[in-house]
């Protein structure tokens, strides 16, 4: 495919913030899309037949800022169960408008659309059941299951339309359709088609109250998914609102930042009017990270005028790397490399490294290497008097610099022109520009030792750092780039989102050959956070990865406490991707994502999965995590962890 010619067809600007421009739907008293707001959303995990808890925990979200709450419900009963969970909700003096979450009942969906200001639906279960079997669909063949589809579907349709009810249409990657799966594969275009069946639908009715969404665990999965929907919605002349969410995102620092890479990557392309942040804990934990992210957008923003980007030279609905030059193990294949700055330390110790992944012990006269130790380290004028570790390489300021074999020179481009001392291996060349000028054209064209470092320290960087990158691929420049964002004054948290938006939105379109992030003395922060940016965007893989629901419920176990449990006998798996699901229903499809699936199955019990495939069922809860490590003793992907 010639990507050169693929216009760009996803958002409004690649170059200027501009919000994508949707119809507005109304949720009850809340307006969505348009020019309103980014609103918040978040869900319960309360059985919903539990009145009294669900209207407290409903109320502690909207206290913290939550403008819509979903609720689950499963079968009619739950259904039923909304009105009292409503009416408690308006007693005490809220009136934000409530969602009912439906999986497998059309029945349960139409008693809720009576009741509460929108319903959720699932376009992989709401008319179907999954079998995970291919089926060979004539066009006739496919055609009556649409029929089928429309049979199920329209009476839910009819009745929102009467009550004015609210719907999002909201497609997960892990529980796409035998049907969708059949004929588009478990791809964006899938998860995309399996909507849009839906949406005209809704339009044959001329019913227009809906929302979308497209979450998957998988960022680039999910930002794809988004940006192929919005170019479908064009082609059909449609503009509905989205509601964005990296779905089983997990819990902690590793939940936040996955949520920022895919979340983040599409709000700064002016994508979105809803957000959810789907972690494993209490749901009012979710709002405080989906302001900051809503916040960051609240008046948009204005940069420098750049120049209209009107064609893209990569995929914007496939994943691949740019294609670099490989110097000295950076660039070309090579995983993005991480950078850390100790230049403000005088003396830099052993010790100094520790939050750095590389523990020195004295006794041994060994140093320790953790899977997230830094691959360069920029001291600027000052220098190491102590052995590094093999796989650590320093870089100085070129007037100190001496060559060595793990030492290299950072010019800027008034000392490089001054100078003829340069390392014959590797340069690292600042760049500050926002523009590629006619000097840096000339010495990348003449010096193939030269890797860029990007530097900005803007509010917003990616579409500066993306168009630069762009006009390289434009000029045929193949120098690797770091992409190196500097942060002042703020909070931990607003760090992770922000650092996480900046640097994941250019990996996820495979922009890049490393990072060099910098924030304060907060290395260790820093670190973490680097690390968990690559893995959170699928480039560099440095832990075990856990996609983990965010309870809700129908929940049959623990989640919280389970998915800790499970992480601390697990988290030495460097690469494994363990899936914890509370309940069946994402449960299967999303182990289609992971090695291993912990899935509950009835009150007491789970099932244990490899791939999408059930080898265990209903095991105790109490020996359930045994029974996880024992299968993946089972299948070769036990390591012992080892203590330093």
């Amino acid at each position: 495919m010639d990507h050169k010619s693929k216009l760009q067809e996803y958002c409004s600007s690649l170059t200027s913030y501009q919000r994508w421009p949707t119809r507005e739907v109304m949720v009850g008293s809340v307006a969505v899309g348009k020019k309103n707001p980014i609103r918040i959303q978040s869900m319960t995990t309360t059985d919903t037949m539990d009145t009294e808890n669900t209207i407290k925990q409903s109320i502690r979200m909207i206290e913290a800022g939550c403008e819509i709450v979903r609720i689950t419900a499963p079968s009619i009963k739950e259904a039923k169960n909304l009105k009292y969970i409503r009416q408690g909700i308006r007693k005490k003096g809220y009136d934000t408008p409530l969602v009912a979450d439906i999986h497998f009942t059309p029945n349960a969906a139409e008693v809720a659309a009576r009741i509460v200001e929108k319903v959720r639906i699932n376009p992989g279960n709401f008319a179907d059941r999954k079998k995970f079997e291919t089926h060979e669909y004539s066009d006739k063949d496919y055609e009556n299951e649409i029929e089928r589809l429309n049979d199920k579907f329209s009476p839910l349709v009819k009745v929102c339309k009467e009550y004015g009810t609210a719907m999002r249409i909201g497609t997960n990657h892990g529980s796409l359709s035998d049907r969708i799966l059949s004929r588009y594969g478990d791809t964006p275009l899938g998860m995309v088609e399996s909507a849009m069946e839906f949406l005209r639908i809704c339009g044959y009715w001329n019913y227009h109250e809906v929302i979308l969404s497209m979450k998957a665990s998988n960022t680039q999965v999910m930002v794809q998914a988004y940006r192929l929907l919005v170019k479908k919605m064009v082609d059909e002349g449609m503009n509905y609102p989205l509601h964005l969410g990296v779905t089983e995102a997990g819990d902690g620092e590793d939940g936040r930042i996955k949520s920022s890479v895919g979340i983040g990557t599409l709000l700064e392309d002016g994508i979105g009017d809803t957000i959810r942040v789907s972690l494993t804990e209490e749901p009012e934990f979710e709002i405080p990270v989906a302001k900051l992210m809503a916040q960051r957008y609240k008046e948009g923003f204005t940069l420098e005028p750049l120049e209209k980007i009107v064609s893209l030279p990569y995929d914007p609905f496939f994943h691949s790397r740019r294609k670099t030059t490989n110097i000295n193990g950076i660039g070309s294949d090579s995983v993005p490399r991480v950078f850390s700055d100790l230049s403000r330390i005088d003396n830099i110790r052993p010790e100094d490294l520790a939050p750095l992944g590389y523990l020195y012990s004295e006794e041994q006269d060994k140093w320790h290497l953790s899977e997230q130790a830094v691959d360069y380290l920029y001291v600027g004028n000052n220098k190491i008097e102590f052995e590094l570790p093999g796989t650590l390489s320093i870089i100085q300021n070129s007037k100190i610099w001496k060559e060595n074999d793990q030492s290299y020179p950072v010019f800027n481009l008034d000392n490089y022109r001054t100078t003829s001392k340069r390392s014959n291996q590797m340069n690292f060349l600042f760049i500050d520009d926002k523009t590629i000028t006619d000097e840096l054209k000339l010495i990348l064209k003449e010096d193939k030792t030269i890797v860029l470092i990007l530097r900005n320290s803007d509010e917003h960087s990616v579409m500066l750092h993306r168009k630069f990158i762009i006009d390289m691929f434009d000029l045929g420049i193949t120098a690797p780039v770091i992409l190196n964002r500097s942060y002042n004054d703020i909070s931990n948290l607003d760090f992770q989102i922000k650092s996480s938006i900046d640097i994941g939105s250019l990996y996820i379109d495979g922009l890049g050959d490393g990072v060099w992030v910098d924030f304060g003395s907060e290395y260790g922060i820093v670190n973490q956070t680097v690390f968990g940016i690559l893995q959170a965007s699928r480039m560099r893989i440095s832990k075990t990865e856990y996609i983990s629901c965010p309870s809700c419920g129908r929940t049959l176990f623990d989640l919280q406490e389970t998915t800790s449990k499970i992480r601390e006998v697990t988290n030495h798996l460097k690469g494994v991707k363990i899936g914890i699901m509370g309940c069946i229903v994402n449960g299967p499809g999303e182990m289609a994502d992971a090695d291993y699936g912990y899935v509950g199955t009835g009150n007491g019990y789970i099932s244990l999965y490899k791939g999408q495939e059930v080898v265990k069922r209903n095991i105790p809860t109490d020996g359930a995590v045994e029974a996880l490590i024992g299968l993946i003793k089972e299948h070769g992907d036990w390591i012992d962890p080892v203590s330093v």
